[in-house]
């Protein structure tokens, strides 16, 4: 019971024990600095699976609160309020499980400024934890923001050449939402005298005249960071910028922060305005399936290929969100984990050819699974996942979503569904593609018939990765069940409202 009480405090707080430990270890001593970073993440992942042992399957309301007072300013309580449910768990866990392989990564890869990057990516951890675990529209914030500072430095110190470029449009885009997000926390305090989540989900009568713009004010910030067409045009630079361990936490876990807010705050505390923009947000995320998939088609530059790609595979996590059924929310919140996972190791595979090859052009390449035939059949199985091959986490995930899409009653049309099934089809044209040009054929540059295959801490860090991309495509009923009570909670939550107005 200890776990259960203290579990979710414990999960903010080692990666700060961790950080704090840095300080204390020289510049020099670059080993250390790497192994106390690497056993702390490990130690949070132990943490949150036991968070997760502690974890009531089928129970949908909220469970381990934490919550005491925290700021009393008037009669106005700012609570320090954690909580996880099954919406949330999976994004914990999938945060804990890439930090420490996210780490792993940089063994080689990051030689300059080793302390600075690990107490960064330890900070960053720490937030984005407290992202899926707050209940308090404030601390929430905090933590929204605090997740910001570190991703910057790391893309504007360990990225590329235009590094700065990207890292102050990440700042600014993100900015922008969370500025109205933040007008939209502060007008929810001011009406109803409490940011805590429970007690506005009760009061929402409230504010029901000012749902609309409370939506649209929360909903940017979200759209951005998820990032929804034609919010998106961040996320490229960002991504073909930043050191790998970045991308990798980026694609993993920052985007879903977004997406997760919708779930989380959107669609319980404002449902009127969701059903009334339900369609105009599946169009969005169907014209950003078939958009990312299109343009990533034209790239030249993997990791950018890769980067588009996320633009179409979290159009299905939100077409999934605001099909408004138990199995489209389902489908979003394990498509989100499927995202995590194959995008991840795209990632990870793109950095091990940049940090033998420094080039990440296509034309660089071919045929270097002859070369590489461990990194050649471990690229094969993600890239087959990534496209949604049944068997494989991305077909679930995909499936999930689009059946609740057509089943839904709130969009008013299966064509939906239809027209985001052309993505599932492009995404095979262009991944296919890049393999080919990367992989088959014959060796095309002589440079590339020394190029060494993956080492053992390579491949122990794809290895992870690639159990989960199986057991979620075979069996994927765990997860599911942890899922499903609290997406039949929340949408009959919706569907009250809907039946109400009637």
């Amino acid at each position: 019971m200890i776990l259960g009480i203290n579990g979710l405090i414990g999960l903010i707080a080692l990666p700060l024990v961790g950080f704090v430990i840095l300080l204390f270890i020289p510049s020099e001593a670059k080993k250390a600095l790497r192994w106390v970073a690497l056993l702390t993440s490990l130690a949070t992942f132990v943490v949150a699976l036991g968070v997760l042992e502690q974890f009531q399957v089928g129970n949908p309301n909220l469970q381990m609160v934490v919550r005491q007072p925290w700021v009393r300013i008037g009669d106005v309580t700012i609570e320090f309020y954690l909580g996880v449910d099954g919406l949330s768990l999976l994004m914990v866990l999938l945060t804990a499980f890439l930090t420490p392989i996210a780490i792993l990564s940089t063994w080689s890869a990051v030689e300059e400024r080793v302390k600075g990057f690990m107490l960064f990516f330890l900070l960053l951890e720490s937030g984005m934890l407290g992202v899926f675990l707050a209940l308090d529209l404030v601390l929430f914030y905090i933590f929204w923001e605090f997740t910001l500072v570190p991703m910057i430095f790391l893309i504007g110190v360990w990225g590329g050449e235009r590094r700065v470029y990207a890292a102050v449009k990440f700042f600014l885009f993100t900015m922008v939402g969370s500025v109205l997000m933040l007008l939209g926390i502060l007008y929810l305090g001011l009406q109803t005298r409490t940011f805590a989540w429970d007690a506005l989900l009760q009061q929402r009568g409230v504010f029901a005249a000012a749902q609309l713009w409370l939506f649209l004010a929360f909903g940017l910030a979200f759209a951005i960071k998820v990032p929804m067409f034609p919010l998106h045009t961040w996320l490229p630079d960002a991504h073909v910028e930043a050191p790998t361990a970045g991308s990798v936490i980026l694609a993993g876990v920052l985007l879903k922060m977004g997406a997760y807010g919708f779930l989380r705050f959107n669609l319980p505390l404002f449902p009127q305005a969701t059903l009334l923009l339900a369609p105009w947000m599946a169009g969005l995320a169907v014209v950003g399936i078939l958009y990312g998939a299109a343009v990533a088609y034209a790239q030249q530059d993997v990791k950018k290929l890769v980067a588009y790609s996320s633009v179409s595979h979290l159009g299905f996590v939100m077409l999934g969100t605001f099909a408004l059924t138990a199995q489209g929310l389902a489908g979003a919140v394990l498509q989100m984990v499927n995202h995590g996972l194959s995008t991840g190791a795209l990632f990870l595979i793109v950095g091990m050819l940049y940090e033998r090859r420094h080039t990440r052009q296509m034309s660089a390449f071919g045929g270097i699974w002859k070369v590489m035939p461990v990194l050649g059949a471990l690229s094969l199985v993600v890239t087959l996942s990534s496209l949604g091959l049944p068997g494989l986490n991305g077909f679930v995930g995909e499936f999930t979503t689009l059946l609740g899409a057509f089943r839904s009653t709130v969009l008013g049309s299966p064509w939906f569904a239809g027209v985001a099934t052309v993505g599932v089809i492009l995404a095979a044209v262009y991944l296919l593609t890049m393999f080919e040009k990367v992989f088959l054929g014959p060796v095309r540059h002589e440079e590339n018939r020394t190029l060494p295959d993956l080492n053992a801490r390579e491949v122990l860090t794809l290895v992870p990765i690639l159990v989960l991309i199986f057991w979620i495509g075979l069996y994927p009923q765990p997860f599911l069940n942890l899922i499903n009570p609290s997406a039949e909670q929340l949408v009959a939550l919706v569907q009250s409202v809907a039946l109400a107005a009637h």
